[in-house]
């Protein structure tokens, strides 16, 4: 098992675990996600005997991404990593992956002298696996909105740091 960045090749097994989960997500095609790995500060996957399975994109306060949650972030601190998504594959759930991937992001953050983390949770319709993830890893709610048209509720947190 070792994290490591992604890159083109990795694309195809991105997409694929993007789809599986794309009622948490929004969806992506491979222009998208080309677009995305530029323009993130954090673009990892995890490789477990040669298979992906997991995978992390985040996002500096400059970056060129037209997310509304992105956005609403963006319009509120001078200096943030905002985390877009994570998945992991579904047979890989619950082996505390998540939770290390979020550890190698924080030290990331830490490294970058970045203070603020910050993600979205679906609450409506609702995601309480994932609420009570990042509500136990220390992040707290600032607001929400609602987005796709009306059609999804999301909860804005953040979680602060101490950067090294």
């Amino acid at each position: 098992m070792r994290f490591r960045d992604a890159n083109p090749d990795d694309f195809p097994a991105i997409l694929e675990l993007n789809r599986a989960s794309v009622h948490f997500l929004s969806p992506l095609d491979a222009g998208r996600l080309a677009r995305l790995h530029r323009e993130a500060a954090y673009s990892r996957i995890l490789d477990i005997d040669g298979r992906i399975a997991a995978f992390l994109i985040a996002f500096r306060e400059s970056a060129d991404y037209d997310s509304p949650n992105y956005l609403w972030f963006a319009g509120r601190y001078g200096r943030f990593l905002y985390i877009d998504r994570i998945v992991v594959r579904e047979e890989d759930r619950g082996k505390g992956i998540a939770d290390a991937f979020y550890r190698d992001l924080f030290s990331f953050a830490e490294r970058a002298g970045i203070e603020v983390v910050t993600c979205e949770v679906d609450i409506s319709p609702p995601n309480p696996v994932s609420l009570r993830f990042h509500r136990n890893r220390g992040f707290v709610e600032l607001g929400s909105q609602w987005i796709g048209g009306g059609k999804k509720r999301v909860l804005l947190m953040e979680k602060r740091i101490s950067p090294g």
